[in-house]
């Protein structure tokens, strides 16, 4: 198999490795963003069919889906920071645990920007304003904050020496 992937070429093998040195890391990255998803939907369909609903005379006359976006996705960063601090990244720490959590919240900033944003330009921006539309956007939007996620906790807040990648030996490079 070592052969096969000398003949693709050394950034493959190098990326294979990475996955496969990561693989736990991924899975519990995911299952906990699965149900921070379920999380950050879940409150955020309480709020708009509650208190931040379309005929509700909470937070003004068009901000309530931006709001409740925002809401929700607050709810399932602090269920995520509890989740991967003790789960996903676990082990020995860079960071004190306060600049961590500084590190952190920059992170979910950015997550909660591109989020909100997307809410945004697809509720009032482009007119959908169904509550499907709604969803769709808000499903979109936590895609992209994922992807933020990850790569800014594995470059910034939950880094160590103890999951650094295993290095390529000269053997692997073909």
């Amino acid at each position: 198999m070592a052969t096969t992937y000398r003949r693709l070429g050394f950034p493959f093998v190098t990326m294979l490795q990475g996955l496969r040195a990561r693989a736990g890391e991924l899975l519990r990255f995911g299952a906990v963003g699965l149900a921070g998803i379920v999380v950050n939907l879940g409150v955020f369909n309480l709020l708009r069919l509650g208190p931040l609903a379309p005929d509700a005379e909470i937070a003004g006359d068009d901000d309530r889906v931006v709001t409740a976006k925002i809401i929700a996705t607050v709810v399932s960063i602090l269920f995520a920071w509890w989740a991967h601090r003790g789960w996903t990244f676990r082990g020995p720490q860079r960071h004190t645990p306060t600049r961590e959590l500084l590190l952190f919240a920059i992170i979910n900033g950015v997550a909660i920007v591109l989020e909100a944003a997307t809410v945004a330009i697809s509720h009032h921006g482009l007119g959908y304003e169904s509550l499907i539309a709604d969803n769709v956007a808000s499903v979109i939007g936590i895609g992209l904050g994922t992807i933020t996620r990850y790569i800014g906790y594995d470059l910034f807040v939950f880094t160590s020496e103890g999951r650094a990648l295993p290095a390529v030996s000269a053997d692997d490079e073909g």
